[in-house]
């Protein structure tokens, strides 16, 4: 009997294909399943989303499913609820947010490679359990965990940069392991550099437990095979503990049981390709759908997780987060005064103050480490020439191509077109073209002259590296780099945020923070938000050694021409709370999230005539709509960098003061847009970011 069975498959939601497609197979499915079925003139990788017989389809000729890849469970209902949850959400298709939640190579297996493969006998290990000594918990952290195991959360573990929040992720997870047989754990950092050391944290306490094959990561440094491998650990349930990045919000874990997100306020978490979803909020509603604990943990939360945690006031009820302090360091060690440097009394194009340089040349004859914070990679943003005023600009994007010193090159960080740089104007013929800004090349090679001179204690040069996105191309560059600041065989570490997130650097004492104030004054209603918390967790490398900031009391010192911001007033007294409060005042009487809820509409086409008008047509379109329901949708306008390899992009912001409201005004719009479609051919692609981080 041929029974017809309701398959997802990847279709982007831009393709105009329906959700679920109708195939046949000789006996019913369960919901979950993985099999193969063709697609047009190819093979492609489908999950069952139906265990009963799909509605009968009797006047179309369905085709049939070509094998089913057996011999591993079905993915569990809770993680196919959350899938269409984010696909409603985010307005993406089911099948293109489930299909990508998937390892690539399962993607492209045959049935019968399936079964080869399952069919490999699986490394096991005889492990005996031997016990771990533990550290001795702070007063702090000791409050903290009673509150976790009293109470359902979600929980905000607001803790200071140093108060020990890796040890309460730690004990919580220990705690559901040993009390769970079968238990497991989800742990979400921000970016791959951050896994490795909270991977050897985990493994240096749970493998003596549990053998090392108890933890898996994922995260795109992965190859296929290991991703593969690392996703059946965790959907076999043979891993209890995933570790990972964003992409680790959909792993299938059968037996999850609790979910740490460490750094949440970090941008990462927020996709910004295909299906724009926030994984720090997936996580939050996947642990309501799985009945399981959600911890965020930062030193500086995002203003919506702060919102979410308030305490009940007059005005407004309390938050749907329990907020659990920690806000004192490990061992007693102080966090960094903070010294501000006002540019406007140092002589025009100072880049390193004389005062700032002093205390880095102390703090190298001491034998401690100095970290400097430039957020802008390269030797200059620009270069230019000041007889015709040509710029490099690229030919490609509205932005300009970034002077590379050390391979001579100008290269263009959006679409990665590169040139030689030129020996003279291109426009001119002028041979004086010279950098104008500054970038993390320049700080090393500046640095090195200015402290040429100076010895450390045994009479050696002062020894100066760089960590940015161009110093870390090659593969294992990264960890190196790292193992020799934590040796003790760098004195003074140039760097983007690279180095500002997470780092347990024990001898560091003063961090620099050059060319703050871009922030301070932008469009972007975030960006004080963003350069505040970039501030606070670079202090925090500092002074994490208790021994050493007793002794030699560390610092973080800014360099700003408006030393009396009050950003820099809240830095300066370590008060988040204040800066937050302030925030969203601010944010309050403006209307803004989390006050309101935002969608972008984005669209690349030829001209950014033809994007603008798409646009500003779909908006007419949608006018009596976004009027019954009382959502703001703002006319057109160019991107920021309104063009990229030769595509324009043109955006239109859609506002309303009710999450329920905006998500049935989208959904009932996308409907039109895909009609639209055919009218403006030269439009390439439109997509919608829902609680855009960037606008």
């Amino acid at each position: 009997m041929s029974h017809q069975l309701s398959i997802m498959v990847h279709t982007p939601a831009h393709s105009g294909i329906g959700e679920a497609l109708t195939y046949t197979h000789n006996e019913v499915l369960a919901a979950g399943t993985l099999v193969r079925v063709p697609l047009g003139k190819r093979e492609t990788l489908g999950i069952t989303w139906s265990s009963n017989d799909a509605a009968p389809q009797t006047d179309l000729k369905l085709r049939a499913i070509t094998g089913v890849l057996g011999h591993v469970a079905p993915l569990s209902a809770p993680w196919m609820h959350l899938v269409e949850f984010a696909a409603r959400y985010y307005q993406r298709s089911v099948g293109e947010v489930a299909l990508a939640a998937l390892p690539n190579q399962l993607r492209a297996l045959t049935s019968a490679q399936w079964e080869r493969k399952l069919k490999r006998p699986t490394p096991t290990a005889n492990h005996t359990a031997s016990t771990v000594n533990l550290p001795q918990l702070t007063p702090e952290q000791s409050e903290v965990l009673t509150q976790i195991q009293t109470q359902r959360g979600p929980f905000l573990l607001f803790g200071n940069t140093g108060s020990g929040k890796t040890e309460v992720y730690l004990r919580a997870a220990q705690a559901v392991l040993e009390q769970d047989k079968q238990a497991q754990i989800l742990v979400m950092v921000p970016e791959i550099n951050l896994t490795p050391q909270l991977e050897a944290r985990f493994k240096a306490r749970f493998a003596p437990l549990w053998g090392d094959a108890c933890l898996v990561t994922m995260h795109s440094g992965l190859t296929p095979a290991q991703r593969m491998n690392h996703w059946l650990a965790a959907h076999t349930g043979r891993a209890r503990i995933v570790l990972g990045t964003r992409m680790a919000v959909f792993a299938s874990m059968p037996h999850l049981k609790l979910i740490v997100v460490d750094e949440e306020h970090d941008p990462s978490y927020k996709q910004q390709e295909g299906a724009r979803y926030s994984a720090r909020d997936l996580a939050i509603y996947r642990g309501h759908l799985e009945h399981v604990q959600v911890i965020l943990g930062s030193a500086t939360p995002s203003l919506e997780s702060w919102h979410h945690s308030r305490a009940a006031t007059q005005e407004e009820g309390a938050g749907r987060y329990v907020r659990l302090l920690m806000p004192s360091r490990i061992g007693d060690g102080a966090l960094p005064a903070v010294r501000r440097v006002d540019m406007n009394h140092q002589p025009r194009h100072t880049i390193f103050s004389e005062p700032l340089l002093q205390a880095m040349r102390e703090r190298v004859q001491r034998g401690e480490q100095v970290l400097v914070l430039l957020n802008r990679r390269g030797y200059a943003p620009v270069l230019h020439c000041k007889d015709c005023g040509w710029k490099s600009e690229c030919p490609h994007c509205s932005a300009y191509r970034v002077f590379h010193k050390i391979d001579r090159s100008l290269r263009c960080h959006h679409c990665g077109f590169a040139q030689a740089v030129p020996r003279a104007c291109p426009s001119c013929g002028n041979l004086d073209i010279s950098p104008l800004g500054r970038g993390t090349e320049q700080l090393e090679e500046h640095l090195a002259e200015l402290l040429g001179d100076f010895k450390r204690p045994e009479g050696q040069a002062v020894r100066i590296a760089r960590i940015d996105a161009d110093s870390t191309r090659l593969k294992g560059e990264l960890d190196r780099q790292l193992a020799d600041m934590h040796a003790g065989e760098v004195d003074i570490l140039v760097g983007t945020q690279m180095i500002a997130k997470g780092h347990d650097f024990r001898r560091v004492s003063l961090v620099a923070a050059l060319d703050p104030d871009g922030a301070l004054f932008s469009s972007d209603f975030r960006a004080p938000e963003r350069l505040f918390s970039l501030l606070m967790q670079a202090a925090g490398r500092a002074g994490r050694d208790a021994n050493l900031s007793q002794t030699s009391p560390c610092e973080m010192w800014v360099q700003t021409f408006h030393p009396q911001h009050a950003l820099f007033e809240a830095l300066k007294q370590h008060d988040f709370a204040r800066f937050a409060e302030q925030q969203l005042q601010e944010r309050r009487e403006a209307n803004l999230p989390p006050f309101s809820f935002q969608a972008l509409v984005r669209a690349d086409a030829k001209t950014q005539s033809a994007a603008q008008d798409f646009l500003n047509a779909a908006r007419e379109l949608a006018d009596a709509l976004a009027v019954q329901l009382q959502v703001d949708v703002y006319p057109a306008v160019p991107m920021t960098i309104q063009r990229v390899a030769n595509v324009e992009r043109a955006q239109m912001l859609v506002e309303c003061l009710s999450r329920k409201a905006l998500q049935q005004f989208l959904s009932q719009w996308q409907a039109q847009l895909h009609t639209m479609r055919a009218q403006h051919k030269q439009v390439i692609r439109w997509a919608i970011d829902v609680d855009p981080l960037a606008i």
